[in-house]
Protein backbone atom coordinates (compact mmCIF):
# COMPACT_ATOMS: atom_id res chain seq x y z
CA UNK A 1 0.00 0.00 0.00
CA UNK A 2 2.79 2.37 1.02
CA UNK A 3 4.31 1.69 -3.03
CA UNK A 4 1.22 2.24 -4.37
CA UNK A 5 0.79 5.78 -3.23
CA UNK A 6 3.64 7.31 -4.78
CA UNK A 7 3.03 5.73 -7.41
CA UNK A 8 -0.01 7.07 -8.63
CA UNK A 9 1.00 11.06 -7.02
CA UNK A 10 2.57 11.70 -10.76
CA UNK A 11 -0.64 10.31 -12.22
CA UNK A 12 -3.57 12.42 -10.35
CA UNK A 13 -0.71 15.33 -10.83
CA UNK A 14 -1.55 14.99 -14.71
CA UNK A 15 -4.74 14.95 -14.04
CA UNK A 16 -4.70 17.77 -12.41
CA UNK A 17 -2.57 19.41 -15.16
CA UNK A 18 -4.43 18.47 -17.91
CA UNK A 19 -7.90 19.90 -15.98
CA UNK A 20 -6.05 23.07 -15.38
CA UNK A 21 -4.74 23.73 -19.07
CA UNK A 22 -8.52 22.77 -20.11
CA UNK A 23 -10.11 24.93 -17.97
CA UNK A 24 -7.37 27.83 -18.60
CA UNK A 25 -8.00 27.18 -22.62
CA UNK A 26 -11.81 27.78 -22.15
CA UNK A 27 -11.38 30.71 -20.35
CA UNK A 28 -9.06 32.17 -22.69
CA UNK A 29 -11.40 30.95 -25.79
CA UNK A 30 -13.79 33.19 -24.27
CA UNK A 31 -11.38 36.20 -23.75
CA UNK A 32 -10.79 35.79 -27.32
CA UNK A 33 -14.23 36.10 -28.30
CA UNK A 34 -13.78 39.54 -27.11
CA UNK A 35 -10.33 41.23 -28.61
CA UNK A 36 -10.14 42.51 -31.77
CA UNK A 37 -11.07 45.81 -33.85
CA UNK A 38 -13.83 46.86 -32.18
CA UNK A 39 -13.32 45.33 -28.90
CA UNK A 40 -15.55 44.10 -26.56
CA UNK A 41 -18.27 46.43 -28.30
CA UNK A 42 -19.16 43.57 -30.68
CA UNK A 43 -19.60 41.17 -28.03
CA UNK A 44 -22.16 43.39 -25.64
CA UNK A 45 -23.39 44.84 -28.94
CA UNK A 46 -23.93 41.04 -30.07
CA UNK A 47 -27.25 40.01 -28.95
CA UNK A 48 -29.16 42.87 -30.73
CA UNK A 49 -26.92 44.04 -33.69
CA UNK A 50 -26.51 41.06 -36.03
CA UNK A 51 -22.76 42.64 -37.58
CA UNK A 52 -21.60 42.22 -34.37
CA UNK A 53 -23.00 38.64 -33.59
CA UNK A 54 -21.55 37.59 -37.31
CA UNK A 55 -17.74 39.22 -36.27
CA UNK A 56 -17.98 36.99 -33.26
CA UNK A 57 -19.38 33.73 -34.64
CA UNK A 58 -17.87 33.98 -38.33
CA UNK A 59 -14.16 35.54 -37.31
CA UNK A 60 -13.38 35.62 -33.72
CA UNK A 61 -14.58 32.18 -32.36
CA UNK A 62 -13.19 30.26 -35.38
CA UNK A 63 -9.61 32.12 -35.05
CA UNK A 64 -9.70 31.72 -31.08
CA UNK A 65 -10.46 27.82 -31.58
CA UNK A 66 -7.92 27.45 -34.69
CA UNK A 67 -5.50 29.13 -32.78
CA UNK A 68 -5.54 26.19 -30.00
CA UNK A 69 -6.22 23.22 -32.05
CA UNK A 70 -3.07 24.19 -34.26
CA UNK A 71 -0.85 25.19 -30.85
CA UNK A 72 -2.49 21.64 -30.18
CA UNK A 73 -0.84 19.75 -33.17
CA UNK A 74 2.38 21.20 -32.77
CA UNK A 75 2.66 20.51 -28.75
CA UNK A 76 1.87 16.71 -30.18
CA UNK A 77 4.35 17.20 -32.75
CA UNK A 78 6.94 18.37 -30.62
CA UNK A 79 6.33 15.68 -28.21
CA UNK A 80 6.38 13.15 -30.46
CA UNK A 81 9.63 14.12 -31.85
CA UNK A 82 12.15 14.53 -28.71
CA UNK A 83 10.47 11.05 -27.81
CA UNK A 84 11.02 9.33 -31.13
CA UNK A 85 14.48 10.88 -32.05
CA UNK A 86 15.23 11.15 -28.12
CA UNK A 87 16.70 14.19 -28.29
CA UNK A 88 14.98 17.44 -25.97
CA UNK A 89 16.22 19.72 -28.76
CA UNK A 90 13.64 17.98 -31.64
CA UNK A 91 10.81 19.92 -32.90
CA UNK A 92 9.03 20.05 -36.39
CA UNK A 93 11.66 23.49 -36.80
CA UNK A 94 14.74 21.70 -36.41
CA UNK A 95 13.91 18.11 -37.99
CA UNK A 96 12.92 20.66 -41.31
CA UNK A 97 9.28 18.88 -41.07
CA UNK A 98 8.42 22.62 -40.87
CA UNK A 99 10.27 24.02 -43.69
CA UNK A 100 9.20 21.16 -46.26
CA UNK A 101 5.10 21.80 -45.09
CA UNK A 102 6.08 25.64 -46.09
CA UNK A 103 7.41 24.41 -49.20
CA UNK A 104 4.68 21.72 -49.79
CA UNK A 105 2.31 24.92 -49.50
CA UNK A 106 4.02 27.39 -51.57
CA UNK A 107 4.01 24.78 -54.29
CA UNK A 108 0.58 24.58 -53.70
CA UNK A 109 -0.16 27.93 -53.94
CA UNK A 110 1.99 28.25 -57.21
CA UNK A 111 0.75 25.26 -59.42
CA UNK A 112 -3.31 25.64 -58.64
CA UNK A 113 -3.65 29.17 -58.13
CA UNK A 114 -5.18 28.60 -54.47
CA UNK A 115 -5.29 31.19 -51.78
CA UNK A 116 -4.39 30.75 -48.23
CA UNK A 117 -7.46 32.89 -47.12
CA UNK A 118 -9.71 30.36 -49.23
CA UNK A 119 -12.45 28.96 -46.86
CA UNK A 120 -13.28 26.14 -49.58
CA UNK A 121 -13.16 22.85 -47.90
CA UNK A 122 -11.72 20.96 -50.63
CA UNK A 123 -8.60 23.64 -50.60
CA UNK A 124 -8.28 23.50 -47.02
CA UNK A 125 -7.83 19.96 -47.25
CA UNK A 126 -5.69 19.85 -50.49
CA UNK A 127 -3.52 22.63 -48.46
CA UNK A 128 -2.71 20.31 -45.84
CA UNK A 129 -2.10 17.14 -47.82
CA UNK A 130 0.55 19.81 -49.91
CA UNK A 131 2.19 20.82 -46.20
CA UNK A 132 2.06 16.47 -45.05
CA UNK A 133 3.95 15.66 -48.14
CA UNK A 134 6.21 18.24 -47.38
CA UNK A 135 6.65 17.71 -44.04
CA UNK A 136 7.35 13.75 -44.46
CA UNK A 137 10.01 15.22 -47.41
CA UNK A 138 11.70 16.95 -45.23
CA UNK A 139 12.22 14.26 -41.91
CA UNK A 140 13.00 11.66 -44.42
CA UNK A 141 15.54 13.71 -45.86
CA UNK A 142 16.72 15.14 -42.74
CA UNK A 143 17.09 11.34 -41.63
CA UNK A 144 18.77 9.89 -44.78
CA UNK A 145 21.47 12.97 -44.16
CA UNK A 146 22.17 11.84 -40.33
CA UNK A 147 22.01 8.15 -41.20
CA UNK A 148 19.38 7.58 -38.78
CA UNK A 149 18.35 8.97 -35.08
CA UNK A 150 22.12 7.88 -33.41
CA UNK A 151 24.05 10.77 -33.36
CA UNK A 152 22.35 13.41 -31.56
CA UNK A 153 24.67 16.15 -33.26
CA UNK A 154 24.47 14.98 -36.86
CA UNK A 155 20.75 14.89 -36.62
CA UNK A 156 20.04 18.45 -35.29
CA UNK A 157 23.04 19.62 -38.03
CA UNK A 158 21.18 17.98 -40.72
CA UNK A 159 17.78 19.52 -39.47
CA UNK A 160 18.88 22.79 -39.70
CA UNK A 161 20.43 22.10 -43.00
CA UNK A 162 17.55 21.02 -44.57
CA UNK A 163 15.39 23.70 -43.07
CA UNK A 164 17.48 26.23 -45.09
CA UNK A 165 17.83 24.10 -48.00
CA UNK A 166 13.81 23.39 -48.20
CA UNK A 167 13.45 27.02 -46.90
CA UNK A 168 15.37 28.82 -49.84
CA UNK A 169 13.45 26.14 -52.23
CA UNK A 170 10.08 28.08 -50.88
CA UNK A 171 11.58 31.21 -51.65
CA UNK A 172 12.67 30.25 -55.38
CA UNK A 173 8.98 29.30 -55.98
CA UNK A 174 7.70 32.74 -54.31
CA UNK A 175 10.32 34.56 -56.36
CA UNK A 176 9.38 32.78 -59.69
CA UNK A 177 5.63 32.74 -58.83
CA UNK A 178 5.50 36.89 -57.71
CA UNK A 179 1.73 36.96 -57.52
CA UNK A 180 1.99 34.75 -54.10
CA UNK A 181 4.06 37.09 -52.66
CA UNK A 182 2.03 38.63 -50.38
CA UNK A 183 0.39 35.64 -49.35
CA UNK A 184 2.77 33.63 -48.35
CA UNK A 185 4.85 36.66 -46.77
CA UNK A 186 1.83 36.83 -44.11
CA UNK A 187 2.15 32.57 -43.95
CA UNK A 188 5.66 33.04 -43.59
CA UNK A 189 4.90 35.35 -40.22
CA UNK A 190 2.63 33.03 -38.50
CA UNK A 191 -1.16 34.31 -38.13
CA UNK A 192 -4.30 32.63 -37.42
CA UNK A 193 -5.92 35.19 -39.36
CA UNK A 194 -7.25 33.27 -41.88
CA UNK A 195 -8.59 30.74 -40.25
CA UNK A 196 -12.31 30.17 -39.98
CA UNK A 197 -14.40 27.23 -39.21
CA UNK A 198 -13.11 24.94 -42.05
CA UNK A 199 -9.78 25.23 -41.20
CA UNK A 200 -10.86 24.87 -37.56
CA UNK A 201 -12.74 21.27 -39.07
CA UNK A 202 -9.87 20.03 -40.95
CA UNK A 203 -7.21 20.12 -38.21
CA UNK A 204 -9.64 18.77 -35.27
CA UNK A 205 -9.91 15.92 -38.24
CA UNK A 206 -6.05 15.90 -37.89
CA UNK A 207 -5.45 16.39 -34.22
CA UNK A 208 -8.32 13.63 -32.64
CA UNK A 209 -6.57 10.97 -34.86
CA UNK A 210 -2.85 11.64 -34.57
CA UNK A 211 -3.20 12.29 -30.91
CA UNK A 212 -4.98 8.93 -30.90
CA UNK A 213 -2.02 7.21 -32.40
CA UNK A 214 0.71 8.38 -30.55
CA UNK A 215 -0.61 7.70 -27.14
CA UNK A 216 -1.17 4.50 -28.05
CA UNK A 217 1.95 4.13 -29.39
CA UNK A 218 3.40 5.59 -25.98
CA UNK A 219 4.91 2.52 -24.88
CA UNK A 220 6.96 2.28 -27.82
CA UNK A 221 8.34 5.96 -26.87
CA UNK A 222 8.78 4.91 -23.39
CA UNK A 223 11.08 2.25 -25.17
CA UNK A 224 13.24 4.06 -27.17
CA UNK A 225 13.85 6.18 -24.27
CA UNK A 226 15.35 3.43 -22.95
CA UNK A 227 17.64 3.19 -25.73
CA UNK A 228 16.86 1.40 -29.12
CA UNK A 229 18.68 -1.70 -28.04
CA UNK A 230 16.47 -2.25 -25.20
CA UNK A 231 13.22 -1.43 -26.85
CA UNK A 232 13.87 -4.23 -29.52
CA UNK A 233 14.44 -6.80 -26.54
CA UNK A 234 10.60 -5.98 -24.74
CA UNK A 235 9.57 -7.36 -28.48
CA UNK A 236 8.28 -3.34 -29.44
CA UNK A 237 7.99 -3.49 -33.24
CA UNK A 238 10.01 -0.35 -33.90
CA UNK A 239 9.87 -0.35 -37.58
CA UNK A 240 6.56 -0.28 -38.19
CA UNK A 241 6.24 1.89 -34.58
CA UNK A 242 8.26 4.33 -35.99
CA UNK A 243 7.12 4.72 -39.53
CA UNK A 244 4.03 5.71 -37.80
CA UNK A 245 5.58 8.24 -35.39
CA UNK A 246 7.00 9.74 -38.00
CA UNK A 247 3.70 9.81 -39.95
CA UNK A 248 2.28 11.73 -37.07
CA UNK A 249 4.47 13.95 -36.73
CA UNK A 250 4.25 15.14 -40.43
CA UNK A 251 0.55 15.15 -39.97
CA UNK A 252 0.18 17.05 -36.96
CA UNK A 253 2.60 19.72 -38.70
CA UNK A 254 1.61 20.00 -41.98
CA UNK A 255 -1.82 20.57 -40.58
CA UNK A 256 -0.86 22.95 -38.37
CA UNK A 257 1.27 25.00 -40.91
CA UNK A 258 -1.53 24.84 -43.64
CA UNK A 259 -4.22 26.52 -41.56
CA UNK A 260 -1.98 29.01 -39.30
CA UNK A 261 2.04 29.54 -41.26
CA UNK A 262 5.55 29.04 -39.72
CA UNK A 263 4.49 29.34 -35.97
CA UNK A 264 7.61 28.25 -33.99
CA UNK A 265 9.17 27.21 -30.54
CA UNK A 266 5.25 26.22 -29.54
CA UNK A 267 6.65 22.68 -30.38
CA UNK A 268 9.70 22.57 -28.88
CA UNK A 269 8.51 24.34 -25.31
CA UNK A 270 4.98 22.84 -24.59
CA UNK A 271 6.81 18.92 -23.70
CA UNK A 272 9.78 20.67 -21.65
CA UNK A 273 6.84 22.48 -19.46
CA UNK A 274 4.69 19.41 -19.08
CA UNK A 275 7.94 18.08 -17.87
CA UNK A 276 8.86 20.09 -15.37
CA UNK A 277 5.80 19.91 -14.02
CA UNK A 278 5.13 16.43 -14.00
CA UNK A 279 7.37 13.42 -14.56
CA UNK A 280 5.19 10.56 -16.47
CA UNK A 281 5.21 8.25 -19.68
CA UNK A 282 5.10 9.22 -23.02
CA UNK A 283 1.46 8.10 -23.30
CA UNK A 284 0.22 10.63 -20.73
CA UNK A 285 2.72 13.18 -21.90
CA UNK A 286 1.46 13.91 -25.74
CA UNK A 287 -1.73 14.36 -24.55
CA UNK A 288 -0.87 16.92 -21.63
CA UNK A 289 2.01 18.45 -24.10
CA UNK A 290 -1.34 18.94 -26.86
CA UNK A 291 -2.84 20.91 -24.16
CA UNK A 292 -0.19 22.90 -23.19
CA UNK A 293 0.81 23.69 -26.79
CA UNK A 294 -3.13 24.87 -27.52
CA UNK A 295 -2.68 26.91 -24.38
CA UNK A 296 0.06 28.41 -25.21
CA UNK A 297 -0.36 29.21 -28.87
CA UNK A 298 -4.21 30.43 -27.77
CA UNK A 299 -2.72 33.06 -25.54
CA UNK A 300 -0.12 34.17 -27.70
CA UNK A 301 -2.83 34.87 -30.81
CA UNK A 302 -5.51 36.84 -27.60
CA UNK A 303 -1.75 38.46 -26.73
CA UNK A 304 -0.80 39.58 -30.52
CA UNK A 305 -4.15 40.98 -31.06
CA UNK A 306 -4.19 43.06 -27.93
CA UNK A 307 -0.74 44.70 -27.50
CA UNK A 308 -1.48 47.17 -29.96
CA UNK A 309 -5.25 46.81 -30.88
CA UNK A 310 -6.72 47.70 -32.62
CA UNK A 311 -3.77 46.47 -34.76
CA UNK A 312 -2.06 43.66 -34.40
CA UNK A 313 0.84 41.61 -34.13
CA UNK A 314 1.64 38.95 -36.37
CA UNK A 315 1.68 35.56 -33.46
CA UNK A 316 4.28 33.92 -35.19
CA UNK A 317 6.41 36.63 -34.41
CA UNK A 318 5.15 37.24 -30.97
CA UNK A 319 5.99 33.32 -30.36
CA UNK A 320 9.55 33.32 -31.48
CA UNK A 321 10.40 36.46 -29.59
CA UNK A 322 8.66 34.26 -26.45
CA UNK A 323 9.75 31.39 -27.14
CA UNK A 324 13.43 32.22 -27.94
CA UNK A 325 13.75 33.84 -24.26
CA UNK A 326 12.60 30.47 -23.22
CA UNK A 327 15.38 28.79 -24.80
CA UNK A 328 17.75 30.96 -24.04
CA UNK A 329 16.68 30.70 -19.93
CA UNK A 330 16.69 26.72 -20.59
CA UNK A 331 20.10 27.00 -22.60
CA UNK A 332 21.33 29.45 -19.18
CA UNK A 333 19.96 26.66 -16.77
CA UNK A 334 21.44 24.05 -18.24
CA UNK A 335 25.22 26.05 -18.09
CA UNK A 336 24.59 26.88 -14.94
CA UNK A 337 23.81 23.05 -14.03
CA UNK A 338 27.17 22.04 -15.19
CA UNK A 339 27.90 19.88 -18.49
CA UNK A 340 27.74 17.02 -16.91
CA UNK A 341 23.70 17.38 -15.97
CA UNK A 342 22.96 20.14 -18.71
CA UNK A 343 23.20 18.01 -21.50
CA UNK A 344 19.12 16.76 -21.61
CA UNK A 345 18.85 20.58 -20.67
Amino acid sequence: MSGAAPASAPHRLGFVLGLFLLLAAAGLLLLGAGVGSTGFDSVLQARHDPVAWQIIRDIRLPRTLGAWLAGGLLGLAGAVAQGLFRNPLADPYLLGSASGAALGVALALALFGVSPFATSFLVRLGLTGAAFAGAVGGVLLTLLLSNGVLHTLRLLLAGVIVGVVLGAARDLVTLAVPDILQAMQAFLLGSTGFVGWTSCGVMAAVLLPTLAVAWALGRVLDGLALGAATAASLGLPLTAARAALVAVLALATGAAVAQTGLIAFVGLAAPHLVRSIVKTTHGRLVVLSALMGGLLLLAADVLARWLIAPQELPVGVLTAVLGGSYLLWLMHRSTGRGSGRGAGL
